[in-house]
């Protein structure tokens, strides 16, 4: 597997000097990347599911000519709304974020854990991208641009009220627009019920009630996540029901806007080993072909994404397999590639960061809406400066820590290895730390840090962090200077992870017990960086990361 994977990395790197379809792109790229983790193009015209083995979770896609841009929840992770670009719905890389920090912004000064984006739906009209999503306790939002991979605008409050959640679009040819949603019933006491409302010309306001036309209550429970369209003369609600890692995908379909609505299950995970198959978006490309994208929930890894082969029979979408000829389909694992103009080079969103850019990387993402005094990043200096910032309050955990930065896991078997040097004065040293973290509801890492002993890596871990459960130090080892290389493998279906510990980059000693990575709340385990001190006082210190590199 591995050959074959510096097999595509190097055709993935003569495609991307050499194709004049490249040129094509958007104008603010990611640097390109091809991962050692996992690849879902196959080189030889077919793709594996899933596409993307990382959590993102919700994804929407539109495809303008024969560009797709995806969307996905972020939920309070910042920057927010992920935006990817692909050419043929398999290869795909990062290129911005659609929402840069979180709103309203001193609310998501602090972590938020499962609050903030909740299933965005991408859409473009008239030269302007949109995307929607509700936030649970404020309402839905709208952010818009002319360039996805550029600047977006700031987000507009287009319906206020808590439970609002996971908003879809639709121009219709009047030219009125509507938006179909779902309900939180955490907030809004009452869930498995979608709603209708009109909006006005620009799309960020609404014209009069809403009115239900859909209750999902005595057939599909937990309906939610629905996807708007038409299609000849046909109303379509595109909608998950039954939960998320047990549940199937539903179709409503009427000739009015407002009902009443026919429903057919249509794809579900059968003998698959796909659980869910949950929420995501119909795509039809240039070529008339018909694609579902989806996602499935698997556990610390999160929701990774998938790509079904769709076709129309009888005015009912059937999505992936029909065996049995019964209309409902389940996932393939492996298909024919969609069709396009020209040969697509192998992509992957990026993973690795050698810390030699102005700004970090795409993958990167905060607990919390970041502030600047948090890192530095100077060009020519090759590193990833972080400060140790005050935690906030009496935490026994750092659940509440803001200043975690992280990113998704990249695929099922993966190490990440980073080096660092620790540096901070003996009158200024106590509760000042630094590492690497594999973050969730349960979490372990390895800090450095300097006691009057001189320097050490600590091997930390805590379970039932949201609870409230105090971290503990499981092992340490006393390390000669300032300098360190710290090591997590990350391995099998319940993600193992062993971490180790070197000074000279080449021989690497466990610290600890193995240790299973849980899930966030809605979102997959993270893995990454950060500074903190549990000690009041005077600031000082630093911790300089020369590289994160993710190998498989």
């Amino acid at each position: 597997m591995k050959n074959i994977i510096r097999c595509l990395r190097r055709r993935a790197t003569v495609g991307l000097l050499f194709s004049p379809f490249m040129l094509m792109l958007p104008a603010r790229p990611s640097i390109a990347q091809v991962s050692e983790v996992w690849v879902s193009d196959q080189g030889d015209g077919s793709y594996r599911n899933p596409v993307l083995y990382a959590d993102y979770s919700d994804p929407d896609v539109v495809r303008v000519g024969d560009d797709y841009y995806m969307t996905a929840s972020s939920f309070n992770c910042t920057p927010g709304l992920p935006v990817l670009h692909s050419r043929d719905l398999v290869n795909w890389r990062i290129i911005g974020h659609a929402l840069k920090r979180q709103v309203p912004a001193a609310h998501f000064a602090l972590p938020r854990h499962g609050d903030g984006c909740w299933a965005p739906c991408f859409r473009y009209h008239k030269g302007i991208f949109y995307i929607y999503w509700g936030d649970p306790d404020f309402g839905i939002y709208v952010v818009k641009t002319e360039d996805p991979a550029g600047e977006w605008s700031a987000p507009e409050l287009v319906l206020e009220g808590k439970g609002l959640i996971d908003p879809s679009p639709l121009w219709d040819d009047d030219g009125k627009v509507w938006l179909i949603h779902g309900w939180a019933g955490s907030r809004a006491g009452v869930n498995s019920l979608l709603t209708l409302r009109q909006l006005n010309a620009a799309g960020n306001g609404t014209v009069g009630e809403g009115r239900h036309v859909f209750d999902g209550h005595d057939a599909h429970p937990t309906v939610e996540g629905p996807k708007f369209y038409k299609r000849k003369g046909y109303y379509y609600i595109f909608a998950p029901a039954g939960g998320v890692a047990t549940g199937w995908q539903l179709i409503l379909r009427s000739k009015n806007i407002t009902g009443p609505y026919e429903e057919k299950i249509v794809m579900e995970q059968g003998l698959s080993t796909v659980n869910g198959p949950h929420q995501g978006a119909w795509v039809e490309t240039e070529f008339g072909e018909n694609w579902f994208v989806h996602f499935q929930d698997r556990g610390a890894y999160g929701r990774i994404m998938h790509l079904q082969p769709m076709r129309w029979h009888e005015d009912w979408p059937v999505m992936g397999i029909d065996k049995d000829g019964d209309g409902i389909g389940e996932p393939v694992l492996q298909h024919a590639k969609p069709k396009t103009k020209a040969r697509v080079p192998v992509q992957t969103p990026v993973e690795s960061d050698e810390f030699d850019a102005a700004d970090l990387g795409l993958q990167w993402q905060w607990h919390a809406n970041p502030s600047i005094t948090w890192y530095a990043q100077l060009p020519g200096t090759g590193r990833l400066r972080l400060f140790p910032h005050l935690q906030p309050g009496d935490q026994p955990n750092l659940w509440m820590t803001p200043q975690l930065l992280l990113q998704k896991f990249p695929g099922p078997d993966f190490s990440v290895t980073t080096k660092v040097s620790w540096q901070v004065d003996s009158l200024n040293r106590d509760g000042k730390r630094a590492g690497l973290l594999v973050m969730g509801n349960d979490y372990s890492g390895l800090v450095i840090s300097m006691d009057a002993k001189g320097y050490k890596i600590s091997r930390i871990l805590c379970h039932n962090a949201p609870g409230g459960q105090a971290e503990q130090v499981v092992a340490e080892r006393r390390i000669p200077d300032n300098t360190a290389y710290l090591r997590v493998q990350v391995t099998g279906p319940d993600a193992l992870c062993e971490f180790s510990v070197s000074t000279d980059g080449v021989k690497f000693e466990p610290l600890g017990k193995s240790f299973y990575a849980k899930p966030d709340t809605w979102i997959g385990a993270k893995v990454g960086l950060f500074a903190s001190s549990t000690a009041p006082g005077r600031r000082g210190g630093y911790a300089d990361f020369e590289w994160f590199r993710v190998k498989g």
